[in-house]
């Protein structure tokens, strides 16, 4: 199973170790990220199911970090077509349960080395998104989601968007901060499906 969870520490590290301007991230050398990971990897150790593969970059994520967000446009655009390409869609309608899905958003469970393997997840989707507008509570690191689907609608092209984004946030901005759900293997195809289900469903309180 892939998992990437810990990526981000290793680029808030690789910001801290490059002089650069207030509010600007600069470029790291591979040099750097070795150090890094070096470092991840001698201070942190496994405990149940967190392995200490959570510490190693995909090629993804190393070349992000190297470009400090920014890579070659024309370089970014062929790693996003190859990473659309390998999304897993299921076959037919996409729009699932909006009311799993909405527990799903809500829920920051699994992932923990106190976790079983296996244990039904959630996406933390609410740390960074506004959803539905009946929940008060929500981050604002990413957009808000609220009447998403009243405003795209939810036609094939759009449930297939949805469902590719949250399954592999790179897939469409090569340096999203935005988690890949399905591609680590967070998320199942039907919890998935469930949160496009949110998003789209007219009956969703996030359409109202």
């Amino acid at each position: 199973m892939r998992r990437f969870l810990l990526p981000p520490i290793a680029a808030a590290l690789a910001a801290c170790t490059v002089p650069a301007p207030l509010g600007e991230r600069s470029s790291v050398s591979p040099d750097d990220l070795a150090r890094i990971t070096a470092v991840l990897k001698r201070d942190l150790r496994e405990r149940g199911q967190a392995k200490m593969d959570r510490v190693e970059l995909d090629e993804v994520q190393r070349l992000c970090n190297l470009h400090a967000d920014n890579p070659p446009a024309q370089l970014a655009q062929q790693i996003e077509e190859a990473q659309r390409k390998a999304i897993e869609f299921p076959g037919g309608n996409l729009i699932g349960d909006w009311k799993n899905g909405e527990r799903i958003a809500q829920s920051g469970r699994g992932s923990m080395w106190s976790d079983k393997p296996g244990v039904q997840e959630g996406g933390s989707c609410y740390n960074c998104h506004q959803i539905s507008p009946k929940v008060e509570a929500f981050g604002t690191l990413g957009p808000s989601l609220a009447g998403f689907g009243k405003l795209r609608g939810n036609g094939p092209e759009t449930q297939e968007y949805v469902y590719g984004k949250i399954y592999n946030s790179k897939a469409y901005n090569l340096c999203s901060q935005m988690p890949r759900l399905g591609y680590a293997g967070t998320l199942n195809a039907q919890q998935i499906k469930d949160l496009v289900g949110l998003l789209l469903d007219p009956a969703s309180p996030v359409n109202q």
